[in-house]
């Protein structure tokens, strides 16, 4: 997932139920060599940006494929994507079905507390087809020196107080908005941290990172994803690449929590 590294110091920094699709969808100009063999052409492309991508030429992304696109909005409780506005915008204005989604710092503030900034800076939803559901980035800690430290790859979190976080983070963002996040992750890191937790499976759409030309195991709980990031910042589209499990009609129902 794309992050935003400020060369400030990290002080600074941080204070400043879908179904498995199968469906055919030809993917037009896209050039096919450049996604995974093992479901090309049959699934809508997508990507996701955030301020590294800067004022990303939205009419270019639509006319090499992309369908959708999620959009940076939020870290922690006091970082905003400073492109937010014109990424977020732009790509509705060019045809794709985008959303917004929160990069997490579980060590930083409560899932609640962090999941009231979201909202309020761009994570809402809308039911017109065009909105995806809000989505949470859990990851390794970038800011962390390795796994061994306190705030190392689980932030420093045992998996009971992980998925803790997790739960506030969710139920806040269905309070606010109407649904449940979107959970972006790794199989690693969802085993390692939550505990092999299946808790979430049932009513949050999975969104997939592994670079490789299948999908692989998934996190615990899921039986199957629903978006796939398979390269980090390689592709065609701006930002890192991404594929949706089904068809653009089912994307677009997605959207709309139909």
């Amino acid at each position: 997932m794309a992050r935003d590294r400020n060369p400030l110091p990290r002080r600074a920094r941080v204070r400043g139920a879908l179904t498995g699709f199968v469906a055919v969808l030809a993917l037009g100009c896209v050039a096919l060599a450049a996604l995974p063999a093992a479901s090309a052409a049959d699934k809508p492309l997508g990507h996701d940006v955030s301020s590294h991508q800067k004022d990303v030429d939205w009419g270019s992304a639509k006319g090499l494929g992309a369908s959708f696109v999620y959009v940076k909005a939020t870290e922690s409780t006091t970082y905003r994507n400073p492109y937010f506005g014109q990424q977020y915008d732009g790509a509705r204005q060019a045809g794709l079905v985008r959303g917004a989604y929160h990069f997490a710092l579980p060590d930083q503030a409560s899932g609640q507390a962090q999941a009231d900034f979201f909202v309020r800076h761009g994570g809402d939803w809308s039911d017109d087809g065009w909105t995806l559901p809000p989505a949470v980035d859990l990851e390794h800690n970038p800011y962390g020196k390795d796994a061994k430290d306190g705030g190392g790859k689980c932030y420093g979190l045992s998996p009971a107080a992980m998925t803790s976080w997790i739960t506030g983070f969710s139920d806040e963002v269905q309070l606010l908005t109407g649904r449940r996040p979107v959970i972006y992750t790794t199989a690693g890191w969802w085993n390692d941290c939550t505990g092999h937790s299946k808790a979430f499976a049932a009513h949050h759409a999975l969104w997939l990172a592994r670079y490789a030309d299948t999908p692989g195991p998934l996190p615990a709980g899921w039986s199957y994803w629903t978006f796939w990031q398979f390269q980090n910042g390689s592709g065609s589209l701006p930002g890192d690449q991404n594929l949706f499990n089904g068809s653009f009609g089912q994307l677009k129902r997605f959207a709309a929590g139909r």
